[in-house]
């Protein structure tokens, strides 16, 4: 596990925060990049995601922190990052893309890193804060997102050597393939219990029966 999280790997992600463009172009072709690092990323966005919505001050946050579910976010950005994953790696297959599974994880991973930072930091401005200075939170929020969505642009472009055009063609897509994904998942639940319900009827009625 050591050569995943080494001093090298760490750097190189915060090498690739300032310099996308050369950072993704090397994370493909010169394994620079960790899966393990960008699955860490997911989760510490995770945390400062559910941190923001528990302890950003009432100034900036009308939430009521007993509806937040910590795990539960942790578990619906995880499905939602693999099902990312999945689909980007699927229409690119189709498309001619170069990109592997484990570069797409990477590209996706470490997007994540300046919403984080701005999530964290905007939980701390958001406690100082007066009523009428909420734009200022909203501004830190809004560049870390904006980043974030241009890193990840940068990276899918980059992994597959996509041109600009091509690349927001095969983001939707894969949103549109995350969609047919979730709808043929769901129509697979509701059979299987239509299915397990059938044959526990079937059991009971023996049961009585017998």
């Amino acid at each position: 596990m050591g050569k995943y999280f080494s001093k090298e790997k760490w750097s190189y992600l915060l090498y690739t925060l300032s310099h996308p463009m050369d950072g993704f172009y090397w994370i493909r072709h010169q394994e620079r990049g960790s899966v393990p690092i960008a699955i860490l990323a997911v989760i510490l966005f995770s945390f400062s995601f559910s941190a923001n919505r528990l302890l950003a001050s009432f100034v900036v946050n009308d939430l009521d922190p007993r509806g937040v579910d910590s795990l539960y976010e942790l578990c619906g950005i995880l499905v939602f990052f693999l099902l990312m994953c999945v689909s980007n790696w699927s229409v690119t297959c189709l498309m001619n893309g170069e990109g592997r599974m484990k570069d797409i994880t990477i590209a996706v991973g470490y997007s994540t890193v300046p919403i984080t930072v701005s999530l964290l930091l905007g939980t701390i401005v958001s406690q100082v804060v007066a009523d009428d200075e909420q734009a200022f939170y909203t501004i830190l929020i809004g560049i870390g997102i904006a980043y974030g969505l241009i890193m990840m642009l940068i990276g899918i472009m980059q992994v597959h050597n996509y041109t600009l055009g091509k690349t927001l063609i095969t983001l939707f897509l894969t949103f549109v393939a995350m969609l047919i994904i979730i709808f043929i998942t769901l129509l697979l639940a509701n059979m299987l219990s239509q299915v397990v319900t059938f044959f526990k009827s079937i059991y009971t009625e023996i049961i009585f029966r017998g």
